[in-house]
């Protein structure tokens, strides 16, 4: 079993209202998800869309539950906007994040992603050249020394639909990339639904894993979303992502929890999961994910 004091469980907010479409769960308040998060064990949040963005709004509430800040996302574009741009965002961030306790940044570059255009099919996603790679990687190694000199670290989420996406571009990344200064979200969602091994990428690069992301991907929703040329954003109210613990999900968690207790992982353990909450109660669901880690985890 995990050492409690650490490996920690939380959850993203994106169950309850998400991100990419925040029309998805509208009328979940900031305050009915919190609650519903420590009501249901967890002890950390990742900060989701319909979070206030004041760091003493989010300290006292959090305070009140029981709940650490963990990360927020930011969208870089590396290969798009000029290093100022992408600095002074990264820099505002970061320093949002340290305001409420958090040490690590959830980035993912946006450049050239399709993640959010609603008609354009899975398949669609762009491909980098060589000196797009080079500009994406010092860029990040840029950014991530600003991170290590204020005390926090960047965790790159590769993504579905990004330029880092596929086993391949992941490799390449880590290897491009200084581990001083960018390591990896390890989604086990993501790895899935792009078609990838998440066990294979568990035991290739768990040294550079900081983060993981514990998300569930429904097989047969899988491969309707590709049959049918679905986006991205289509095949989230399919119902593509689940959490672990749903009989209907395919990630092989039980392999993943051991090979991350063998290595000794220390760091936060998120449940995540997009989807619509009219359809997938979020406290049933968070519910059902956290009886299931603790399990396998003892957490």
């Amino acid at each position: 079993m995990f050492d409690k004091n650490k490996v920690k469980i939380g959850i993203a907010p994106i169950a309850w209202t998400e991100d990419d479409m925040p029309e998805m769960g509208a009328g979940n308040s900031f305050l009915q998800t919190i609650s519903e998060i420590a009501l249901t064990g967890y002890t950390g949040t990742e900060i989701g869309c319909q979070y206030p963005h004041d760091p003493k709004v989010l300290n006292t509430e959090f305070k009140r539950r029981g709940l650490s800040a963990i990360t927020a996302w930011i969208s870089t574009y590396l290969n798009e906007k000029p290093m100022w741009w992408n600095e002074r965002a990264f820099i505002d961030h970061m320093n949002f994040l340290k305001s409420i306790g958090a040490n690590l940044i959830n980035v993912s570059d946006q450049s050239y992603s399709i993640q959010h255009c609603f008609d354009t099919p899975l398949k669609n996603k762009y491909i980098l050249n060589d000196d797009q790679w080079e500009e994406l990687a010092k860029g990040l190694d840029h950014l991530g020394k600003i991170a290590v000199e204020n005390g926090m670290q960047i965790v790159y989420h590769h993504h579905m639909t990004t330029t880092v996406q596929k086993t391949g571009e992941i490799d390449r990344l880590m290897e491009m990339t200084d581990p001083r200064y960018v390591n990896l979200i390890y989604d086990t969602g993501h790895l899935t639904f792009s078609g990838e091994d998440p066990v294979e990428i568990l035991k290739k690069h768990f040294d550079r894993i900081k983060h993981v992301h514990l998300k569930n991907v429904r097989k047969s929703v899988m491969e309707k979303c590709y049959a049918e040329d679905k986006s991205f954003l289509r095949s989230i109210p399919e119902g593509v992502f689940t959490v672990p613990g749903d009989p209907e999900g395919m990630v092989d968690f039980p392999t993943i929890f051991k090979i991350l207790e063998e290595k000794g992982y220390e760091g936060w353990l998120v449940v995540e999961a997009e989807q619509d909450p009219d359809i997938a109660n979020p406290l049933d669901y968070a519910k059902m994910a956290r009886t299931y880690v603790n399990k396998y985890t003892g957490l």
